[in-house]
């Protein structure tokens, strides 16, 4: 009963639990936050010291008792508590504004397709804890095509892959179900760690997480083009131990994260030889949408066409997609309520 008074005074809300940025949709209102999923720890008090872009300026910049940690790996819970910590901290900040005590929304959170019972238990645990009176999940890769605005609930075939920072995602839909999906355990991160070794191997320099990522950013590039990017890359020489500064090209920025997104494009291929040929027919027509933010990554739309043989198209701000179609999915829950995720686990009778 107090659920639902508590209820009528709260935003639901739709989250794109990323493991690099969560982001929150409110209803009625847009897409309100947008954060890193980093939280910084204070490991001797186990107090939180902060949770998003105030805890994202601390990586890699630490004293030995601060830990600045993504409780989030490879788009699954790894920390539950933290990750319980860091929801009830947007539902909060959402609830800021408004005269909200104890905020008792309905949560929509976007989940990686390939998780087990277990992981999905674990983000709906965390969401009911962090103060949701109703959670509901759904897979990734229908949120980012309901965002994207394809016709998911027609019976026509629609094809999405999703580069998030921890899983890619490919997934074929038709009438509001996943036909054929590959979830894969490589994405941002993976390219991250790639320009680092590359790093490590090329030039002896030690490079740090978020150096890296700004390298890929500003020249990665998955196919070659007339376009020569260069960037400084800064970091501990490690034969000497002193700073050192590199400059790095396109070109080479590309070799290191090739053999990442190779397995990227094999794991599309797969799916489309796994597509019943009816709708493979409908895909070369409307052509394989590109969403998450490694669906920027230079190039890449090209280097797919090249290996399948179909239309690439980036989503408008795939950044945001899958957030948006949690969203859709909240502004009208009861025509979509068949793309939601049921879990095998039911809430045991109070003893």
């Amino acid at each position: 009963m107090l659920n639902k008074v508590f209820g009528y005074f709260s935003h639901d809300v739709g989250i794109d639990l990323g493991t690099a940025n969560t982001l929150v949709y409110v209803k009625g209102k847009g897409i309100v936050i947008n954060e890193p999923s980093v939280v910084a720890l204070n490991t001797k008090t186990k107090q939180i010291l902060a949770i998003g872009d105030e805890a994202k300026k601390m990586v890699g910049r630490t004293p030995a008792n601060i830990v600045a940690t993504r409780p989030l790996v490879d788009g699954v819970v790894s920390d539950f508590e933290i990750t319980e910590q860091m929801l009830k901290y947007f539902i909060d900040k959402i609830h800021k504004e408004s005269f909200t005590l104890f905020p008792r929304p309905r949560v929509i959170i976007g989940i990686p397709s390939g998780v087990t019972e277990v992981e999905k238990r674990a983000v709906e645990d965390a969401a009911m804890n962090a103060g949701a009176r109703q959670s509901f999940l759904i897979e990734e890769p229908m949120a980012a095509a309901i965002g994207a605005r394809l016709p998911v609930q027609e019976p026509a075939g629609s094809m999405i892959v999703d580069i998030g920072g921890g899983t890619t995602e490919v997934a074929v839909i038709s009438l509001g179900g996943i036909v054929a999906s590959r979830s894969l355990r490589i994405a941002g991160d993976e390219l991250n760690d790639d320009i680092i070794q590359f790093a490590r191997d090329e030039f002896n320099l030690l490079l740090g997480e978020r150096t890296a990522e700004e390298i890929k950013i500003a020249i990665g590039s998955a196919y070659p083009s007339d376009e020569k990017l260069e960037a400084t890359m800064r970091g501990r020489d490690l034969v000497t131990g002193l700073p050192k500064a590199m400059t790095i090209t396109t070109d080479q920025v590309r070799k290191a994260i090739h053999k990442s997104i190779a397995q990227i494009v094999d794991a599309v291929k797969m799916t489309v030889e796994e597509t019943p040929p009816e709708l493979v027919a409908d895909i070369m027509d409307r052509g394989i949408i590109l969403a998450g933010g490694g669906g920027l990554l230079r190039g890449l739309d090209k280097l797919l066409a090249l290996n399948t043989k179909m239309p690439v198209h980036i989503a408008d701000d795939p950044l945001t997609s899958v957030v948006r179609g949690t969203g859709l999915v909240l502004e009208d829950i009861e025509s979509l309520k068949d793309v939601l995720v049921t879990t095998q686990y039911e809430k045991s009778p109070k003893v």
